[in-house]
């Protein structure tokens, strides 16, 4: 590839790094929030060497073209394919991670927790997804039964046998190890995939409480619709129903 061409690939992807993670959120469709300083020293680093290539390129080029003539040096026509992803962070915004990805990704597995805190008397009591399914099948103390709790998440069909999940996706670092962890929703009809919905209920009995056994799943008293939250690819407690 041309040393012409090198720069302009290397500045257009710097630019778009830079665009994504300084001016726009579209960097969290990517990666986790923490990383956002290594995408900016990523795009500066990119452009400087771009602009640098851009600047011996024509230096080069003025003494080449001096002593040889015209350079015929084409690069492979595949290369070209490389101002795809580099133009994609500018022009194109990737659609959202959700329900397709939830049913076919893999659950994220709950971490052993020997102790827990008293649960607030709020209700319903605002809970994330891993909380509850912890609550459910590890507190041998049954705080949640009998509990009205909200959670918060996006739609996810259950696919044979029909029901639905409350959904979230996790990232561990970035979209490619990304996570699930649903809870299943009894009771109500299934709403639209990949819907905001802010929920609340209470545990659904099936499988012994405080054990393995135990489902995550709830009964469905109410649900509502949320806009779906700018960082949407980790389980927070849930959202301000619109």
């Amino acid at each position: 590839m041309r040393r012409p061409v090198q720069a302009v690939l290397l500045s257009l992807t710097g630019i778009g790094l830079l665009h994504a993670a300084l001016f726009t959120d579209l960097y969290l469709r990517y990666v986790k929030e923490g990383l956002r300083p290594l995408l900016i020293v990523s795009g500066v680093t990119l452009l400087l060497l771009g602009l640098a290539g851009a600047v011996l390129g024509r230096g080069h080029a003025s003494l080449t073209g001096h002593a040889h003539g015209h350079d015929h040096a084409g690069a492979p026509r595949i290369a070209w394919l490389l101002f795809l992803p580099a133009l994609s962070l500018l022009l194109y915004a990737p659609p959202a991670l959700g329900a397709y990805t939830a049913a076919r990704s893999n659950n994220k597995a709950v971490k052993e927790q020997k102790g827990f805190d008293p649960l607030p008397a709020t209700s319903p009591l605002p809970m994330t997804l891993t909380d509850f399914t912890t609550r459910v099948q590890q507190d041998h103390e049954l705080a949640v039964k009998g509990r009205t709790v909200q959670m918060t998440g996006f739609v996810t069909p259950a696919g044979q046998g029909g029901g639905w999940y409350l959904t979230r996706i996790i990232f561990t670092c970035c979209a490619a190890d990304s996570q699930s962890v649903k809870v299943r929703m009894y009771g109500t009809e299934v709403p639209p995939a990949n819907a905001w919905l802010a929920v609340t209920g209470t545990w659904h009995p099936k499988g012994t409480l405080g054990t393995k056994t135990a489902e995550a799943a709830l009964d469905v008293r109410s649900s509502k619709p949320v806009a779906p939250p700018v960082n949407a690819y980790t389980d927070d407690l849930p959202l301000t129903p619109s």
